[in-house]
């Protein structure tokens, strides 16, 4: 196949249609309709000499030859964006362009202010926006182009998602300052709430969906207990300002509870029990991996979430109490 001879939105839509294995969904990310796809696709079978994706059931499966042709359009189109890119250059001093990171409001909370800090000097005229959505929309979101950069849990992205880990979370408890159920048991501030002081006192739950149950559930089920939730937020500030102005105990990332920690009447507490850690990653589209403006925003983003320099660790005992929600 002579990459040469071929019209460059044809290889754009066959790239898509390797990600998606669908003509509705392809045309959304190359922003054709979905007849146009179709008429790439039946210009490219001609050239090609193949039927490149044929249809099992509700999808549509490539062909061997267009398994062997994925990867280099894929080269050529990632050194067509490359090219351009290099002439294009990136200069924040002047530059007007926009930017769109989403994360939850965790990271609104510690990443924007910060962010903003750093960029606003260097680049006055870049804006940067900060959506709230939830995990599962983060991939389709970089994938569509609908956002430049994700921050999130660590977990294992599609191949076409790059990633860079950041830093690691574990949770702490959050009660208000002078707890009378807290007093009483004679727990101070820092160290280890009993699992049995834990499950008597009620709780206040992140819950993005309404659930009431989080992962240390199965652990106080394990050992004969159970706790009780009394009220649930979809807000890590929510849970932070609940506990805050109540008798509730909450449960909030480490860097998160100590950012609140400080601005409300909060004492920390470590957790019962000790879940697995939390990595927290950077994400973005393979497609920018050596484009300048992305490189440059995942830099101070980096640098911004630096959150061990930015927040220091307060005397809390032993920190390897980890997880993201208990």
């Amino acid at each position: 196949m002579n990459f040469g001879a071929v019209d460059l939105n044809l290889l754009r839509v066959f790239d898509a249609m390797m990600l998606e294995l669908n003509t509705m969904r392809a045309g959304e990310r190359v922003g054709l309709s979905q007849p146009a796809v179709s008429s790439a696709l039946g210009r490219l079978r001609h050239i090609v000499g193949d039927e490149l994706f044929v249809r099992d059931g509700n999808r549509m499966v490539p062909t061997a030859r267009a398994l062997q042709l994925k990867e280099p359009v894929r080269a050529a189109l990632r050194q067509m964006e490359d090219a351009l890119t290099a002439i294009a250059g990136f200069d924040p001093a002047v530059s007007e362009q926009a930017f769109v990171v989403t994360g939850s409001d965790y990271f609104s909370t510690l990443l924007m202010p910060r962010l903003a800090g750093q960029v606003v000097p260097e680049a006055p005229g870049v804006i940067v926006q900060m959506l709230d959505r939830p995990s599962g929309d983060l991939f389709p979101m970089l994938s569509d182009g609908t956002c430049d950069l994700a921050v999130d849990r660590d977990r294992e992205p599609p191949e076409w998602i790059g990633r860079q880990m950041l830093f690691q979370s574990y949770i702490l408890c959050v009660a208000a300052k002078g707890h009378p159920v807290l007093a009483q048991h004679k727990v101070r501030p820092g160290t280890r709430i009993p699992p049995e002081v834990f499950s008597a006192v009620p709780h206040v739950l992140l819950s993005m969906d309404g659930g009431r149950t989080g992962t240390v559930d199965g652990t106080l089920k394990a050992h004969g207990l159970s706790r009780r939730v009394a009220v649930t937020v979809p807000h890590f500030q929510a849970v932070a300002l609940t506990a805050a102005a109540s008798p509730l105990i909450g449960s909030l990332p480490v860097h998160f509870a100590r950012h609140a920690a400080a601005l409300l009447p909060l004492d920390l507490y470590l957790p019962p029990y000790d879940p697995p850690k939390a990595g927290i990653c950077l994400y973005w589209h393979k497609r920018l991996d050596r484009d300048p403006a992305n490189i440059w925003l995942r830099a101070h983003v980096a640098r911004a979430l630096d959150l061990d320099r930015h927040i220091p660790a307060p005397p809390v005992g032993r920190t390897d109490a980890t997880d993201w929600s208990v």
